[in-house]
């Protein structure tokens, strides 16, 4: 495994990170165990996850996995740099939202540290991330609210998801006035067939020293030799419904033809592909790999190690191609 530092922190970190996601509604416990060892024991040792995995009635399930996977000892938590995110509605009666139990105040930012703490079976969180932007509550409330977190020792650092630039860029200026530490990491939706983040996203984060964590690097296994299953019968699930979906499109169709023709070409696995390009994409940390099975984890491993040449790189860039740097990208 290769290791790289998170942003501007001291924390060094996998190339992979080992999401959680389907812990729990697609992956049964036992095998969340066994996939996690695997992740450790191949050498990531970043973990994401989220309060709200687990879904509907289960929401905290995807934690409590984790952390009874923590419990059965051999070092597994003081190995694993452990980020979980909070922001979604948390109540379980009959899915309404009662006041106070979502987005960030400061309430509920005390109220869902210390509810994934004891899920997670910890005594604090290494990356506490904002899962979505809150729009009504204050950059200082936030602020104040995470700030009492790290003196309490509950958190270490902090991070973004879907936040656009402007976002990483008042919060940050924010904590700066605060004399906070900020932002130190974001998880946006990044991949070849999906690179709007190029736009702002990605420069203001390593503008302000953020590490990018793209999440669904294989675009909902779009990107993952979506074709060659559809020819050989595989069964859609999950994701693959939004793919299904792409795929509708002549236009996607034929550029996830030319993608596979091209791997084709090389020997090369479509979905290790993806993955190798995102780890050669500047800023990025390492993409978010959601294996239900130890043979999806393995995949994922191999992209770690795969050189991809200028020629294939250049290739790419002809199929997917970026919308280049702003402000070019939207003003001619």
């Amino acid at each position: 495994m290769k290791y790289t530092q998170l942003g501007r922190t001291g924390l060094k970190v996998s190339r992979l990170v080992l999401g959680t996601m389907n812990f729990g509604p697609q992956t049964d416990e036992a095998d969340s165990h066994t996939i996690m060892d695997a992740a450790q024991q191949a050498g990531i040792n970043f973990f994401d996850t989220a309060n709200v995995y687990g879904w509907g009635a289960n929401k905290g399930r995807t934690e409590e996995i984790v952390g009874s996977w923590f419990a059965k000892g051999g070092g597994r938590r003081d190995k694993t740099v452990l980020a979980t995110k909070l922001y979604a509605n948390m109540a379980t009666d009959d899915g309404k939202v009662w006041p106070n139990h979502d987005k960030l105040s400061a309430l509920n930012i005390r109220r869902s540290v210390d509810a994934s703490l004891k899920r997670l079976g910890t005594d604090h969180i290494d990356l506490y991330q904002f899962h979505h932007v809150d729009r009504d509550t204050p950059w200082d409330e936030i602020w104040q609210a995470m700030d009492v977190l790290v003196q309490q020792g509950k958190i270490l650092y902090v991070g973004s998801s879907n936040h656009a630039g402007w976002h990483i860029a008042h919060a940050n200026e924010t904590a700066a006035r605060r004399g906070s530490y900020g932002l130190v990491s974001e998880q946006c939706l990044y991949n070849l067939a999906e690179r709007r983040a190029e736009m702002e996203v990605i420069p203001a984060a390593e503008g302000y020293g953020l590490g990018v964590i793209p999440w669904s690097p294989l675009h909902g296994g779009l990107l993952g030799g979506a074709l060659r299953k559809e020819r050989e019968g595989g069964a859609a699930r999950s994701g693959a419904g939004r793919s299904a979906d792409a795929l509708a499109n002549s236009t996607i169709r034929a550029q996830i033809q030319s993608y596979e023709d091209l791997l084709d070409k090389h020997g090369l696995e479509p979905g290790e592909v993806a993955l190798a390009w995102l780890l050669t994409r500047p800023g990025v940390t390492g993409p978010i790999v959601g294996p239900r099975t130890a043979d999806q984890l393995a995949s994922a491993l191999r992209a770690v190690e795969l050189t991809l040449p200028d020629e294939l790189l250049t290739a790419l860039d002809e199929i997917f191609p970026g919308p280049g740097p702003t402000p070019e990208a939207f003003a001619w």
